[in-house]
């Protein structure tokens, strides 16, 4: 999501609802939680961390360095997107500086500190020509492809298994793939065209290039998780597609960014409160929690929580300290990536009894 337009929110809310297996929220909640049927289950709790990079102006390699020793240190687990050609010059990865190099060991290491990685494609800006290591000139922005109705499988297929191939020149398995946020002129026009088509979900193919990756082994797991947006009633697990033992799975959060980022018309809402409260009665990870939800998500950005320069970063530490004083017991942290293959192998929420 762009830090100038955090325009996921907006545009996607209308995108929860697109046809697709739910699995909570206020959709059937057959596979939540039933309190009078079974043993209490734990609240599966992560999160996604958009728009991560190398750069010193939101904390460099140290500050990541940083943010994972502190989710090894506390056991949490989530998600934390590269993106290998941030904005118009070229792949990171090719001729990497030495800070790249070492930010990519560390983006390396975040699997074995319990945080996923995420595609959240290759520019977040306009498409990427891998052939020139450039995207100037590109006509299309990532985000807004990932919706245009005119796009193969075919496409979708090359253009991703690039960005995957990237990444295996330094080392890094992406889990998942996150919806780059864009409210460009040229974008907010044609998202609106698209709207008043009746394109207010990502386009098929993309689910089936996705799946057919994933079949290849292309993805570090067999399940593919997903990141577009977020609801405050149909947020939930919904499947895209599946074939034996992979899948490719949305996730959508019930919790959005209130580390310092607020509506356009609106001062950012920071605070801990938001997500729990100092006494641990309130904020949307404890509703969920009491709710029964079978998995509380959220998002926040880089720029917001890193340690160096991140002005969320002491209200992030403020929300898992207070998890770890009131819920203790009462949930359980993983990674997107392991929510859904503990989801698709189960075929629901059926693991849960067994954490």
């Amino acid at each position: 999501m762009s830090p100038t337009n955090p325009s996921r929110r907006k545009f996607l809310e209308i995108a929860a609802a697109s046809t697709a297996v739910a699995a909570f929220g206020q959709l059937p909640r057959v596979l939540a939680v039933d309190p009078d049927k079974s043993p209490k289950r734990k609240t599966i709790l992560s999160f996604f961390c958009d728009d991560t990079t190398p750069f010193e102006s939101v904390g460099g390699t140290k500050a990541f360095q940083t943010f994972l020793d502190y989710c090894t240190e506390h056991e949490i687990a989530g998600e934390s997107s590269a993106v290998l050609g941030w904005g118009h010059g070229p792949s990171m990865v090719r001729n990497p500086s030495d800070e790249q190099r070492k930010f990519f060991e560390q983006v390396a290491r975040g699997w074995k500190c319990g945080i996923d990685t995420h595609m959240e494609l290759m520019t977040h800006y306009g498409l990427f020509d891998f052939e020139a290591n450039s995207s100037k000139g590109a006509t299309m922005c990532e985000g807004i492809w990932l919706y245009e109705p005119a796009i193969t499988v075919e496409q979708y297929e090359r253009y991703l298994g690039n960005i995957l191939a990237e990444g295996e020149r330094i080392g890094v398995r992406f889990t998942g793939l996150t919806k780059p946020g864009c409210g460009c002129n040229v974008c907010k026009p044609r998202y609106a065209k698209l709207r008043a088509d009746g394109h207010t979900a990502p386009n098929p193919a993309l689910w089936k290039a996705l799946l057919n990756l994933a079949k290849q082994g292309k993805f570090r797991g067999p399940t593919v998780p997903c990141f577009f947006t977020s609801s405050q009633t149909d947020y939930g697990i919904f499947c895209k597609a599946k074939d034996k033992e992979n899948g490719v799975y949305e996730l959508v959060t019930q919790g959005v960014d209130r580390f310092g980022i607020g509506e356009a018309d609106k001062p950012p809402p920071m605070g801990a409160d938001y997500y729990i409260t100092e006494d641990g009665k309130s904020g949307v990870i404890v509703r969920s929690v009491e709710k029964g939800d079978p998995c509380c998500l959220w998002y926040c950005h880089w720029w917001t929580v890193n340690p160096k320069n991140g002005v969320g970063w002491g209200e992030f530490q403020k929300v898992i300290q207070r998890i770890e004083t009131h819920l203790e017991g009462r949930v359980v942290w993983m990674r997107p990536s392991d929510i859904t293959n503990h989801y698709h192998q189960a075929d629901g929420w059926e693991f849960l009894d067994n954490l």
